[in-house]
Order: C-alpha cells, then sequence, then structure tokens
C-alpha cells in the first residue's frame, strides 16, 4: 500500500502550518479584504477605485533568489518574508502605484509548520509595513526535488495609480535633484557573489569580523528597507515636483537610475556625499572584487532615490526624516548632448 505520506508529502503538517500562520496574516490585512485565508482566491473590493478619474492597476512578482540559502545556513526564517515583499511592492511605488495586495508561493522539500509560519510571518510583517494585504498564498511540499531544508519563495502583487498621478522618466527635467535613501543592508540582490565571497574567502557567517558590528550573517540577513509609504508619502506632499523613484536592486545605482532617466538627460551621482557601508567594504576588499563589478551589483548604500524639483529638495529630506527615514542629496539631473552617453553614472570616492 502506497500513500501520499509514503511519497514525502504530509497533508497533516501543512494544515499545521496554516493554523499557525493565521494570526500573522490577520494582521496583514486592509479594509477591503473579503473574506479570510483558506479559499481558493482572495478576494478584495475594488470599488473604491471609481473615485478614480482613470485607475491604472500595476503589478510586480519577485523572489529574493540566494538570500533564501543564507537564512538556511542560518536557521533562521523570520525575515526573510520580508524581504520577498520588500522587492515587489517597491517597485510597484516606483511607478506612483499604492499596493494594495499580495499573495505569496513557498516551495519547500519537507513542510515543517514552524518554518513556514516564520516565513509567512515575515511576510505579513512587510505587508504590514507598506500597507499591503495579504490575501492568499500556496505552500508546495516538493520531496525528491528540494532537500528537506531546502526552500523558495516568491510573491506578486497589484497596485493602483491615477493616471494622471503617474510618475515617470518622462518627467524628469534638468536641474531636478537625487535625493538618496539609505539601505539597510545588502537586500536581496547579490547574494550569488556573496555566496561566492563566502565559499572561496572560508568566511564563516557566526564570525563577527574586525570592522563589523555584528556577525556576518546577522548582517546578511538583515531585512530590506520597505520604502513604501514614505514614497506615497513624498508623492500625496509634492506633486508634480516629484518626478519619479528608483528603486536600487540588481544592477546598482547607475544602472537603476538609467531606467528612470529620459534621452537627453543623465543623472550624476556623487560618492563623496555618503559612505560605502563597511559590510560592503569588506566583502570587496577580502575577495578583491572590482569597483565596477561592486557596483553593478550591490546597492552601496542606496535602496531608493527619488528625483525631484530642486526647489523642494530641502523640504522633502526634512518630510522624510520627520517619518524616521534618513536622507540627502546625492546628486543632480543634467543635460545631455551625447547620446552614446550613460544616463546615469558616478563620480568622486566615497565619503568617510
Amino acid at each position: 500500500m502506497a500513500t501520499y505520506k509514503d511519497s514525502g508529502v504530509d497533508i497533516d503538517a501543512g494544515d499545521r502550518a496554516v493554523e499557525l500562520m493565521k494570526a500573522s496574516i490577520a494582521r496583514a490585512s486592509r479594509p477591503e479584504v473579503m473574506g479570510g485565508i483558506g479559499g481558493f482566491a482572495g478576494l478584495f473590493d475594488a470599488s473604491a477605485l471609481k473615485d478614480m478619474k482613470r485607475p491604472l492597476l500595476a503589478t510586480s512578482t519577485d523572489g529574493v533568489v540566494t538570500k533564501t540559502e543564507i537564512a538556511r545556513q542560518m536557521g533562521k526564517y523570520d525575515t526573510i518574508g520580508e524581504d520577498l515583499v520588500a522587492m515587489v511592492v517597491d517597485d510597484l511605488v516606483v511607478c506612483g502605484a499604492e499596493p494594495l495586495f499580495m499573495t505569496d508561493y513557498i516551495a519547500v522539500g519537507k513542510v515543517i509548520p514552524e518554518r513556514i509560519a516564520d516565513i509567512v510571518s515575515g511576510i505579513a510583517r512587510g505587508c504590514e509595513k507598506s500597507g499591503t494585504a495579504l490575501v492568499g498564498g500556496e505552500t508546495a511540499e516538493h520531496p525528491g526535488l528540494l532537500a528537506e531544508d531546502e526552500f523558495d519563495i516568491a510573491g506578486a502583487a497589484t497596485g493602483v495609480v491615477d493616471a494622471d498621478k503617474q510618475l515617470s522618466a518622462e518627467k524628469v527635467k534638468a536641474g531636478d535633484l537625487i535625493i538618496a535613501m539609505p539601505a539597510s543592508g545588502f537586500h536581496a540582490n547579490g547574494y550569488s557573489l556573496i555566496r561566492h565571497i563566502l565559499q572561496s574567502q572560508k568566511l564563516d557567517l557566526n564570525k563577527k569580523y574586525e570592522g563589523l558590528d555584528r556577525t556576518l550573517g546577522e548582517i546578511l540577513l538583515t531585512p530590506t528597507e520597505i520604502y513604501t509609504l514614505d514614497c506615497l508619502a513624498l508623492m500625496r506632499a509634492q506633486g508634480e515636483k516629484l518626478r519619479t523613484f528608483s528603486h536600487i536592486t540588481g544592477g546598482g545605482l547607475a544602472d537603476n537610475t538609467a531606467r528612470v532617466i529620459p534621452a537627453g538627460l543623465t543623472a550624476q551621482y556623487d560618492r563623496s556625499t555618503w559612505t560605502l557601508p563597511a559590510a560592503t567594504k569588506f566583502l570587496s576588499e577580502v575577495a578583491s572584487v572590482p569597483a565596477s563589478d561592486m557596483e553593478r551589483t550591490w546597492n552601496c548604500g542606496i535602496g531608493m532615490s527619488a528625483i525631484v524639483d530642486p526647489t523642494v529638495g530641502d523640504l522633502v529630506i526634512r518630510s522624510l526624516g520627520a517619518r524616521g527615514m534618513q536622507a540627502w542629496i546625492a546628486g543632480v539631473v543634467e543635460p545631455s548632448t551625447d547620446l552614446n552617453a550613460p544616463r546615469s553614472y558616478l563620480v568622486s570616492q566615497y565619503g568617510g
């Protein structure tokens, strides 16, 4: 006699995981959510969108890729979900969209209910931080494809922006200022390079290396900063004087900023306005990572940039500061007549 459990899939463990995650999910909601978890689909009341002149739905999907391996090695699963939410919702806000709801997908080699609950608690916490409802998800057990302690997570979110408030590269003008918001760490990009350095240099995740304020593992598992509510607040306060945002993910500062700079302009970052994070400096030096590779792989200390009218630069910095978000003028948008010139680049040396 063969049973589903004999094949490696434990339905009872899955049910137990659902029970453990219910409290976390309940905190990640919005008034528009209809019903609770357990249905075949999440429902969201979109009637409020009728108040918009021309509502545009925006969608984004992502994962946290190889950062999950650091979580596995550390045996710590309650923060990786925040990374997932951040990577998705902060992409939405770049176009001015307010994230409304999100779904997640968790693939595991073996369902360990407490571990699943930890992962979902991080997702729910990230949704709370961004004002996003967690309306559903799926946990899939893949015995034989993944080892018992291996896992992967992905998610997708939907947001909305009124067409006349949409942010885009077309709104950026020469003379605009680049306001930088600090990264909380490496976020969830460049971990393939990080893992290569860990292996090649035989680094210990549980060791606190000179110049670092915590163990290397703790630093690498620092959750990705979620900028959504700060960015939405800036949009409401500044209107047309806020041109757009750039979410600094894979590709680094220059490449991601170039995505929101129109032809005929170029964004110039001044490295002297901030200090290269200690952990970034440590890993790049211990493995002799070329500066160009470092800056195209890691965020190097800036997680989100706002491009604003120069008349509101100081006001934007004060407004963010009042919300607890440090910010500074990191560069300027300049005219460019060279069609082959990069639309974003960095100058000077890092400060500090």
